[in-house]
């Protein structure tokens, strides 16, 4: 209560320095005050109405008793402060922000309380699914990975031991057929040595049957000189050395021709029967050097077919071994992201939690505030039986008061 002049009062009521509302870490004062209406002569004020509030929920701080000045009680000339308008705009300012700020306070909390249901339900989740179950569902899976991997490698180990002894097979083969080609080399190249050796004995005949073709020409020769020259032999004599030396010339010549034919004959068989060994010698070598290379082209294939399967069984297990680094790696990444999770969902209910506490103490708060309000409303009516309408002054004060209530 101040005096501004001679015969008017002002009067000022703080409900900033009284009345202190923490709302969402906010705070703010109503500051008013009325004078006479209408020339009345009676005065009121409004103090330190209810104290500041320090120290959160709970009024540490406890409730300040209404002071009244009993000097208000006397009557005196009351005018209108000029500022209240002013006051008021400012009071109606203030109102206006702090509602801005306690609707975003309350969408927040809604917010918060949809992103708790969800978290609560994810957690749900995770709790019906146990600890381990991602961990076995995964370790099923790579056991069955890992089974058809070494049935795989069992199959292609069996393929690879067939294979072997199919090799091992094949290279007896060629060893055998080389034997035999070896073989055939000795015996065609013995035929060729007979046939030089029958060859000399043809020629060796040959030459001898020209030397009795000589020596029969030159006894004929003889015998005809004998003849023509009248050695004086009798016809007898030369009859019979004529019929002898024919008789041995034709033996000769018999006998001559007889083992040349015979030899001939026996050359010819031999050549014919090396032929016909030579020709199937050629044909079977033939045949065993398309074996040989029919081998060669069959082992080629083998190798590459091994070295393949070789190649396929150190990719599987490197696909494997991938494979179990990943499923590892995002096995650690999936604890590592519940973790967090739990983490997360932990420190939303702890804000949770802390809303809730503010807004309980909010809710306390308010009533405590309703309830003075109502008090000193009901206290200035009793005390001031003028027309002054303290309701109309403590409008924005109480329609804050219901805007807090019905957002609650």
């Amino acid at each position: 209560l101040s005096s501004t002049a001679p015969g008017r009062i002002s009067m000022g009521g703080s409900y900033g320095g009284g009345y202190g509302c923490r709302i969402g870490g906010f705070g703010g004062g109503y500051g008013g005050g009325f004078g006479s209406i209408g020339g009345g002569v009676i005065g009121g004020g409004i103090g330190s109405f209810g104290g500041p509030v320090r120290g959160g929920p709970g009024f540490p701080g406890g409730i300040q008793p209404v002071q009244v000045d009993p000097t208000l009680l006397r009557p005196v000339h009351v005018d209108i402060d000029p500022q209240i308008q002013q006051v008021k705009c400012q009071e109606k300012e203030q109102i206006k922000t702090l509602n801005n700020q306690f609707a975003s306070f309350i969408d927040k909390v809604r917010f918060l309380e949809q992103q708790n249901k969800v978290l609560s339900t994810k957690w749900e989740l995770l709790q019906q699914q146990g600890p381990s179950g991602p961990r076995k569902n995964l370790d099923v899976i790579f056991e069955n990975y890992i089974q058809n991997l070494r049935r795989r490698l069992e199959s292609l180990l069996g393929q690879r031991g067939q294979l072997e002894s199919e090799l091992q097979n094949m290279r007896q083969y060629v060893e055998e057929y080389k034997t035999k080609y070896e073989e055939e080399i000795n015996r065609r190249t013995a035929a060729e040595n007979e046939f030089v050796v029958l060859k000399k004995d043809v020629d060796c005949a040959y030459m001898t049957k020209v030397e009795l073709e000589a020596k029969v020409g030159a006894l004929t020769d003889e015998i005809n000189f004998l003849r023509y020259t009248g050695v004086g032999l009798a016809a007898h004599v030369d009859l019979e050395v004529r019929r002898q030396y024919e008789q041995i010339a034709q033996n000769s010549r018999a006998e001559a021709e007889a083992w040349y034919q015979s030899r001939y004959e026996e050359l010819q068989n031999t050549a014919g029967r090396h032929g016909d060994s030579l020709r199937h010698t050629k044909i079977e070598i033939q045949e065993l050097t398309r074996n040989v290379q029919r081998l060669r082209a069959e082992i080629e294939n083998v190798k590459k077919q091994n070295h393949q399967l070789q190649a396929a069984i150190a990719e599987a297990e490197e696909r494997g071994e991938m494979a179990l680094k990943d499923a590892r790696r995002k096995l650690e990444e999936l604890e590592c992201a519940l973790s967090k999770d739990k983490e997360e969902l932990a420190r939303l209910l702890k804000e949770y939690q802390e809303l809730l506490n503010i807004k309980i103490a909010l809710d306390v708060e308010i009533a405590m505030y309703r309830k003075l309000l109502e008090g000193e409303e009901n206290r200035l009516c009793v005390d001031n039986p003028s027309n002054v309408n303290v309701c109309e002054y403590l409008y924005t004060v109480f329609s804050a008061e219901w805007l807090l209530a019905w957002v609650s």
